[in-house]
């Protein structure tokens, strides 16, 4: 399946930024993969503009579960759609720890990404404890359980497995256990969504760089990369798409 390589800036952009993307664009014309940057809000119209008749698409970094209300400071994903967004990514582990997000919120947002039209990419993965404690597969596994809502199929839904300990930190997995997780994922969304779960595409995301980034991508399930610092600069982020094929 094609690849799918998203580029979460978190809160970081400027209209100055914009540069980058435009530079991605001269970077990555022949490439086969789906390309997503997810910009903050205040950019994501602007930067629909500059990806016309691109191979790269433009995504979010959250959204509110519902389509509109008193929600101060909130985002729906109709609004989202509105913009031009394709993808919103739901259920980042900053979003879980900093926000007090749990699976319930998560799998509500999904569903409002899907009822918008757009594709979520939701993301799951265990703390530094929980892997030492042997736990990574279980939690991951309760994670996705708790936050993939009814109507997920393989066109509306991606899949990021972001380890919270590897996340900006430089640290990350063997391949050994990354293969063990994404296969985990893989028999849960079998089990959960029957042939579908099959081509839904599993990101890996965790201190992906160019360097190491073709070494991931040979690991079996892995589907593609949710990349954070790499992606803020379009030569370090084509590195990581280039590695994809």
């Amino acid at each position: 399946m094609k690849k799918l390589i998203a580029g979460n800036w978190k809160m970081n952009g400027l209209a100055s930024s914009l540069a980058e993307i435009v530079a991605l664009k001269g970077l990555t014309g022949s490439t086969a993969c789906d390309i997503v940057v997810c910009p903050p809000f205040t950019l994501i119209d602007r930067a629909v503009d500059q990806v016309e008749e691109t191979n790269i698409s433009i995504g979010a970094q959250d959204c509110h579960a519902k389509v509109s209300g008193a929600y101060t400071g909130d985002v729906s994903a109709e609004m989202l759609a509105d913009a031009g967004a394709r993808y919103v990514i739901v259920g980042h582990s900053e979003r879980r720890l900093d926000h007090g997000e749990d699976d319930e919120i998560v799998a509500a947002k999904t569903a409002a990404v899907h009822q918008a039209g757009l594709i979520a990419i939701v993301c799951v993965g265990e703390t530094q404890s929980e892997r030492n404690e042997g736990r990574a597969i279980e939690v991951v596994g309760e994670q996705l359980r708790g936050s993939i809502p009814a109507g997920a199929t393989a066109s509306n839904t991606a899949i990021a497995y972001e380890p919270v300990w590897a996340i900006g930190t430089g640290l990350v997995p063997t391949l050994e256990q990354i293969a063990e997780v994404h296969l985990s994922i893989r028999r849960l969304l079998v089990d959960a969504l029957g042939a579908d779960g099959r081509t839904v595409r599993i990101l890996y995301g965790g201190s992906v760089k160019a360097s190491n980034a073709g070494e991931i991508f040979s690991v079996a399930n892995v589907d593609g990369a949710l990349v954070g610092g790499a992606s803020l600069k379009a030569t370090d982020f084509a590195g990581i798409i280039s590695a994809a094929g």
